[in-house]
């Protein structure tokens, strides 16, 4: 169904479509029947929204039988907001709330509630003693949307055990003092005007959801990268202090690493088959290191040079060099050592001709 009802549009137009007709043929609408007093009447005159109105009185019944649009709706909500009229005359309004769905849905007709434990004022049941009328409001704060019900309202003992258990929840533990079954005399929707949107906890975390994980993702991306950087500015703790002077793209996967002193002071000599020991982080936060053969010139002082394979199945070492180490950066490096050193006197004790 549409939304009906004065509050849908005070033009004429609008209220005549919000009729319903079976057949071709205009029904009443119950909730104006019940509200559309003569006063009211007489203030639509005046207001210029008679006219309009005037239709939703003729005809059969309708909006007195719940359809699964309403039911849905109901059975969705985890609060309501009920009124009351007491023996002095004065209306009373109570604000009830529970687990979702807790306004139970008997039939097309009928809807009921267990009575939870409260402030033990009992004035709206005291209310009903006197005048079992009812004024029920659903709200759906987020889409903006509200059911209006009129209705009867019958008091149920707790000792009339086969309609309680219609009514209560078994996950809800609070204790039950009685029940309340409503039948229903008309309902109405009212149009989203003045709404104002609110959102409950798990509704605030549904939303929100997506953006904390990103913002999470973000902060954890942003904690790697300053770990990262405050590793390679401080990474490794060796005596001989490198920056890395230049970079070469040698192949796709190779790349050459130019090391030079951080303060343009010479290096110490090497020779063939010297290596240095690299610092590197890994993915895991781990710090390693791996040995790299110095393959520039040995007799250089200004400059290293290293070259490496990146390896996409290896232990993560050579991907780490590629990944982390830019122009810029500073290592602390052991002093070169050659476990591979040319012995060439011996050699040539073995082979006289070299």
């Amino acid at each position: 169904m549409n939304q009906r009802g004065a509050s849908k549009s005070r033009t004429s137009l609008l209220a005549k479509q919000d009729h319903h007709t079976i057949k071709g043929k205009v029904m009443a609408h119950k909730y104006a029947e019940i509200t559309f007093t003569e006063k009211v009447k007489q203030l639509q005159y005046e207001n210029n929204s008679r006219e309009g109105y005037a239709g939703m009185e003729q005809g059969e019944d309708f909006n007195f039988l719940m359809s699964q649009r309403e039911a849905d709706f109901i059975a969705a909500r985890d609060s309501f907001y009920m009124a009351s009229v007491g023996e002095t005359g004065w209306p009373y309004v109570q604000h009830r709330g529970g687990p979702q769905g807790f306004m139970r849905l008997i039939d097309k007709k009928t809807i009921g509630f267990a009575d939870y434990s409260g402030n033990r004022q009992y004035i709206s049941t005291g209310n009903f003693s006197h005048d079992d009328r009812v004024s029920l409001f659903f709200m759906d704060y987020p889409n903006r949307t509200r059911l209006k019900i009129l209705g009867r309202v019958e008091i149920i003992s707790p000792d009339d055990v086969t309609a309680m258990a219609s009514l209560e929840d078994p996950n809800f533990r609070a204790p039950i003092e009685r029940g309340f079954i409503i039948h229903i005399q008309a309902f109405d929707w009212n149009c989203p005007k003045y709404i104002t949107p609110r959102y409950d906890s798990n509704e605030i975390e549904q939303l929100t959801r997506p953006l904390t994980q990103e913002n999470n993702d973000l902060k954890a991306q942003l904690s790697r990268l300053n770990s990262t950087e405050n590793s390679q500015s401080k990474l490794g703790d060796g005596p001989l202090k490198l920056i890395i002077s230049g970079i070469r793209q040698i192949t796709p996967k190779i790349k050459a690493y130019e090391l030079s002193d951080v303060n343009g002071a010479q290096l110490p000599l090497v020779t063939a088959g010297s290596h240095i020991e690299f610092p590197l982080m890994l993915d895991n936060g781990r710090l390693e290191r791996r040995h790299y053969s110095i393959c520039s010139n040995p007799q250089r002082k200004d400059i290293y040079e290293i070259a490496v394979l990146k390896q996409d199945h290896g232990e993560g070492g050579s991907q780490a060099i590629h990944q982390q180490y830019q122009l810029g950066q500073e290592i602390g490096v052991q002093l070169s050592a050659n476990h591979f050193e040319l012995q060439l006197s011996r050699l040539h004790k073995q082979h006289p001709r070299y």
